[in-house]
């Protein structure tokens, strides 16, 4: 029985056997079981009764009944590219009002059209198989004046990256890129334990707070992305030389004097202020007719 007095949810490996399933590797499918990292996913992801949310690989739909269950005003849509998988959500959740099932690829997944739909910010969620999650979560970020919030699963190694500060390992240009625009945390460890069948690696789930994002100038976004991957392109160089393997040396000289930045720092010691000055005051791309490769 769960907290609420209703029936347990279905644990995955019994969902798995009512359908005559295994896990697919080729989907990188690894199914939560624990209780505990449920519980976590939905009070970070639900904030009202009547909240949207976009469901990324929805799988057995084990979290989006909890999901649907915590918001009988609102919506879940349920994202899920194996039709073996889509056919088990609508089985055990098609009978649902406020679940709609929606095959199809999540990369390709109109975020903006579905806010404009419920005419308000939506929330984003999801077990992001590895070879994905950086996409959905910069695609979130893109979204962020339709996305309120964005709660994801990922490997550790990248939950370390987003949440990382400067001067640390894992301080990178991905985690200064989200936290530019979002309030990042660890919501919640889980461990391959947590799973079935279990990865070889550990997992964490992150929250993205697109409503409350750092007091940041940011004029030129795309500028300021170029910039913080050419800080972070050659990390065993000093900044000063980093920013010189992609923008002309008077420029970076004039910008570290600007800012008063010193140029022997390297890269993952600047703080997410110290990048935004930087990258206003050194020239774009489109001012100095340089072509800025991608990292």
């Amino acid at each position: 029985m769960r907290d609420g007095g209703g029936p347990a949810f279905p644990d995955a490996r019994v969902l798995l056997d009512r359908h005559g399933l295994r896990a697919k590797k080729h989907f990188s499918q690894n199914f939560l079981t624990s209780e505990r990292v449920f519980r976590a996913i939905v009070d970070a992801t639900v904030r009202a009764d009547d909240d949207w949310i976009v469901e990324v690989g929805a799988g057995l739909g084990t979290l989006t009944a909890r999901l649907a269950e915590r918001v009988p005003e609102g919506k879940v849509i349920a994202l899920e590219r194996d039709p073996d998988m889509v056919a088990v959500l609508q089985a055990e959740l098609g009978h649902l009002d406020n679940v709609q099932i929606e095959p199809g690829d999540a990369l390709k997944y109109d975020l903006l059209a579905v806010a404009r739909w419920r005419g308000d910010p939506i929330t984003v969620c999801g077990n992001l198989p590895y070879h994905i999650a950086a996409p959905i979560l910069f695609r979130a970020c893109a979204a962020r004046a339709s996305v309120s919030r964005g709660v994801f699963m990922v490997q550790k190694e990248m939950a370390d990256r987003i949440v990382a500060g400067p001067g640390t390992k894992t301080y990178g240009a991905m985690g200064v890129m989200l936290q530019s625009y979002a309030a990042c945390r660890t919501v919640v460890s889980a461990p391959a334990g947590a799973f079935t069948p279990a990865p070889k690696v550990d997992s964490a789930v992150v929250r993205l707070d697109f409503t409350a994002p750092p007091a940041l100038d940011i004029p030129d976004e795309e500028h300021h992305r170029s910039v913080v991957h050419a800080a972070f392109g050659q990390r065993r160089k000093t900044l000063r030389n980093a920013l010189r393997a992609i923008y002309a040396e008077d420029a970076v000289a004039a910008a570290l004097v600007a800012t008063g930045i010193d140029g022997g720092r390297r890269g993952e010691t600047l703080s997410l202020v110290e990048f935004a000055a930087l990258a206003r005051a050194i020239p774009s791309a489109a001012q100095t007719g340089i072509v800025v490769e991608e990292l």
